[in-house]
């Protein structure tokens, strides 16, 4: 089921605001200068594209022919009850929803175009030429102050979804560069092992040749040496072998770091306790939660997200995402999204995506 979003409770609460001006006319209170049931088709047609408008805001074609409908309707409505009092609020409510479904620019036109509206309905009505210019400018200051407030409110969220997506970048890349310094170490204990390994097991190939041209006892005390050199070698490779465990990249804690703290968005994440992955499978893996958590803030507009990372059967790795944001049922795969699967598919893997309840991302690989 589709989350409803903060914004969307806002503009349906806008819409009972204009229903509640509406209505004093509806129940012909005030006259009209068409028959009140073609006003009320006008009002009915109005509420129904702002509604419109509202719900289909991420879709900017739809949005932007349902906003020019809803602008039209409401000058419209205003013109043919032109002493309908509070009436013209609903012009400052259909320049307030512009910020949302159409360019920067398009509101200061609107609020120019709708201030003539009043001008000329106050004119129609036979409002004195003082109580007009009072009136125009009493609304022309409201939806001013409603469409920078509205300016403002998005600027807000569109910082802050910056600010989490680079929350979400830095502590990925911190991750990785952490797994590539450890990398870089094991490395270098491996040219280390191989230099140790190189010298003991060249000095005990001599012992052991010297010992094999002596009888009895003349080749023990070559023996007793090479004896000793295998036991320091074989003390030194499982040394070196405990380091290279230890440094080995940690699935678990390191997408831990990943997710926390991400604002505004309640992120949980399940990896079973068997989950063991290859270096290279556990850098991809990290590196596709890091594209599923800014694809998730920047687009879908979820307050959870849920990421589980599982064995499968054939002995591969699934991993599963699920919002609860608007989703998208035509899929267009961004950059992000396009790189996710080149990296999962460089590694043998498969990705599958679904947005038709929210957006869901699947991705097996092979674990080794």
């Amino acid at each position: 089921m589709r989350r409803i979003e903060p914004d969307v409770w806002a503009g349906l609460t806008m819409i009972l605001v204009c229903a509640g001006v509406g209505t004093p006319t509806l129940l012909g209170v005030t006259e009209t200068w068409v028959p009140l049931p073609v006003w009320g088709a006008l009002f009915a047609a109005l509420m129904t594209v702002m509604v419109a408008a509202v719900w289909v805001e991420h879709q900017p074609v739809a949005g932007r022919f349902c906003y020019g409908a809803a602008v039209a309707l409401g000058w419209a409505a205003v013109l043919a009850a032109p002493s309908a009092g509070w009436l013209p609020i609903l012009l400052v409510f259909t320049s307030t929803l512009g910020a949302y479904v159409a360019p920067w620019w398009v509101g200061p036109v609107v609020v120019a175009l709708n201030s003539v509206v009043v001008a000329l309905a106050g004119f129609v009505a036979g409002t004195p030429l003082t109580g007009i210019g009072l009136t125009t400018m009493l609304y022309l200051l409201i939806q001013v102050a409603a469409l920078l407030s509205s300016l403002a409110i998005i600027r807000e969220q569109r910082l802050r979804r910056e600010l989490a997506e680079a929350h979400v970048e830095l502590r990925a890349a911190s991750v990785v560069l952490a797994d590539t310094a450890r990398a870089h170490e094991r490395l270098r204990i491996a040219r280390d092992l191989h230099d140790l390994m190189g010298h003991q097991l060249t000095a005990l190939t001599l012992e052991l040749e010297v010992a094999r041209h002596h009888d009895g006892a003349g080749a023990r005390p070559h023996v007793e040496r090479a004896d000793r050199v295998a036991r320091n070698l074989l003390g030194d490779v499982r040394t070196t072998v405990g380091q290279l465990r230890a440094d080995a990249p940690d699935l678990r804690a390191s997408l831990s770091a990943v997710v926390r703290d991400i604002p505004g968005l309640d992120v949980r994440l399940r990896i079973d306790d068997d989950v063991r992955p290859a270096e290279e499978v556990t850098l991809a893996l990290i590196r596709a939660v890091q594209e599923i958590l800014t694809n998730t803030i920047r687009h879908a507009g979820a307050s959870s997200l849920r990421i589980s990372i599982e064995n499968t059967a054939d002995h591969g790795v699934r991993l599963t995402s699920a919002d609860d944001g608007r989703g998208s049922p035509e899929l267009r795969l961004g950059n992000g999204l396009r790189g996710l699967r080149e990296r999962i598919d460089a590694i043998g893997g498969d990705v599958r995506l679904d947005g038709s309840d929210g957006f869901r991302v699947t991705a097996t690989v092979p674990a080794r």
